[in-house]
């Protein structure tokens, strides 16, 4: 089949994976390993592997059950090769190069889809297995657009299982497989030193949860978190979504007791704690292109780094130097191209603002927050390109300075985005933002950057965060909310993941570099709007929206 035929055809299904593994090997001497799974797909054509995503990290486990799951095409006419590899992370680093490797296997989705579960040995990077060390992927078919259940569950008098202090409880929820066995589809965060949790609000497909059947029965446990990963069971209870269903039609509150099957409770004391789902809500969750289709628009806006610690442009060795003769763009131009191609087709006017951080300006000024065309009441660029003759415009007329404090930019954007969330009630679902951040290394207004985030997250907003050069970027891999949920300096929890980075260097060397860091650092855009207006529960207008003069930030 021809690619033309393909794209027309489309693929059969969307299928989504999930992984278990068992005994995997110690890496770390004082402790477990801490793995990660990481899905490979081979590009049709190609011999090259080109990363899908990653699962969470869990802590100190040598059999992790991941929640985070994969979701791929699936053709049923092709050989689509699949590699999956665990490691065992050892820092926050995006690389996986200087982590330890737990192991491998290539195989077919064919294969994954046929056999459910389908399992093998792990291998060593050389082919050889890994004794003892075993792999298991569920698949199951996605189903876009459909049902899915908003919970809001808390606990009280849950048992105390620390002599220190007090339990640090979280939630698994998790569904019976063909096998009999289960498979974990959720879990929450750990609310600390407590015997009553109340955990965050979540949502879950109810396909995730059920497989098709409403009565199949779905498994809640609670378990005291440990630090070395030997979670402590407090209990679990089964109920269905038959059962959560009615329970929302009739408004009532739910409650189950936890109950632990090793422990012989006394007669004063029947239970391990009770759960008590406070919020219960059914609902079909649109798609991204329904949000599209109804007129929202995409609201893009650039930040760029003007620090000293980009180098000198005069000097090639600069990362904003720009090619005099060839022309050739460098990363912060690549970068502006590459992300804004895209996101510049989803807004009426394709006038963006672009902003710089770092720098001392020809009046003196030392700012965190200007406009690359120096016109601070219309900082607007026509299309992509004139925001690419702003910056060039910009690193001509600037000195380098500093220091690298980004929460005024994201501040800035995040001031339009509530400006557009005080209209959702007249005109829905209307205007979300996109910042696009490119920085070369340790961000210096940390717990100010932390705070704008958790800002940020309620509002119609997401972060895109492009790191340029080979600067340490640990910090940019902890405001990505893949690994756990960012908390303001306060303590204050993040509402949703908001933001996604990208070290620019991963992708340089690729002929097709740009098409692919556009790929990575917009992919969680679609499901983040998604996210945004099912948390406000706001559909989709009914109609496009009338065009209004510019959302963009000023």
């Amino acid at each position: 089949m021809s690619q033309a035929s393909r794209s027309a055809v489309g693929p059969v299904s969307k299928v989504e994976l999930r992984v278990e593994c068992t005994g995997l090997k110690k890496k770390d001497e004082f402790s477990k390993s801490d793995p990660c799974a990481v899905l490979y797909l081979q590009p049709r054509g190609t011999n090259s592997w080109s990363e899908i995503g990653r699962t969470e990290q869990i802590k100190n486990n040598h059999n992790p059950k991941f929640a985070t799951p994969f979701t791929v095409d699936y053709y049923f006419e092709e050989v689509q090769k699949v590699k999956l590899e665990v490691y065992d992370l050892d820092n926050a680093t995006s690389k996986l190069s200087d982590d330890d490797f737990l192991g491998k296997v290539e195989c077919n989705l064919a294969q994954i889809v046929s056999r459910n579960p389908f399992s093998a040995a792990l291998e060593k990077k050389d082919g050889k297995p890994i004794g003892g060390s075993l792999i298991y992927v569920r698949s199951e078919e996605v189903r876009e657009g459909g049902e899915v259940v908003f919970l809001h569950i808390g606990a009280t008098k849950v048992d105390n299982k620390d002599f220190m202090g007090k339990s640090d409880p979280f939630l698994e929820i998790s569904k019976q497989t063909s096998d009999g066995s289960l498979q974990v589809v959720h879990r929450t965060e750990v609310c600390k030193d407590t015997l009553n949790p109340v955990w965050r609000p979540f949502q879950v497909a109810v396909h995730a949860l059920c497989g098709g059947n409403k009565s199949q029965p779905i498994q809640f446990s609670c378990s005291d978190y440990d630090s070395d990963g030997s979670h402590d069971l407090i209990g679990s209870f089964t109920t269905t979504i038959a059962e959560l269903e009615q329970a929302a039609a009739s408004g009532q509150e739910l409650q189950f007791p936890f109950i632990n099957p090793k422990k012989k409770y006394k007669k004063d004391k029947k239970n391990s704690g009770v759960a008590h789902f406070t919020e219960i809500k059914f609902f079909r969750q649109p798609n991204f292109l329904e949000f599209i289709y109804g007129g929202m628009q995409i609201n893009f806006t650039v930040g760029v780094d003007f620090t000293g610690s980009n180098g000198d442009p005069k000097r090639r060795d600069s990362l904003h130097y720009i090619d005099p003769i060839g022309q050739q763009p460098n990363q912060y131009m690549q970068a502006i191209q590459a992300v804004g191609m895209v996101c510049q087709e989803y807004d009426t006017d394709k006038f963006f603002p672009a902003l710089g951080f770092g720098a001392k300006l020809p009046d003196g000024q030392i700012s965190m927050e200007f406009a690359l065309n120096f016109n601070p009441a219309n900082p607007y660029c026509a299309g992509i390109n004139g925001v690419v003759d702003a910056y060039k415009y910009a690193i001509q007329n600037v000195q380098l300075w500093g220091p690298t404090n980004v929460a005024p930019i994201i501040y800035h954007v995040a001031r339009f985005a509530e400006q557009a969330q005080k209209q959702e009630a007249d005109k829905g679902a209307h205007a979300y933002y996109v910042l696009l951040l490119l920085t070369d290394g340790i961000i210096t207004d940390m717990d100010q950057t932390r705070d704008a985030i958790v800002y940020a997250s309620g509002l119609p907003m997401s972060l895109i965060i492009v790191g340029v050069g080979n600067a340490d970027f640990s910090d940019m891999n902890f405001l990505d909310g893949d690994n756990g949920i960012l908390k303001g300096a306060n303590g204050r929890p993040a509402e949703r993941d908001i933001v996604q980075f990208v070290p620019f260097m991963k992708y340089a060397s690729s002929q097709f570099a740009g098409a692919e860091l556009a790929r990575q650092v917009l992919g969680e855009v679609p499901q983040q709007v998604v996210n945004y207006y099912t948390m406000r529960r706001i559909n989709p207008n009914q109609r496009p929206a009338t065009v209004a003069p510019s959302q963009n930030p000023a």
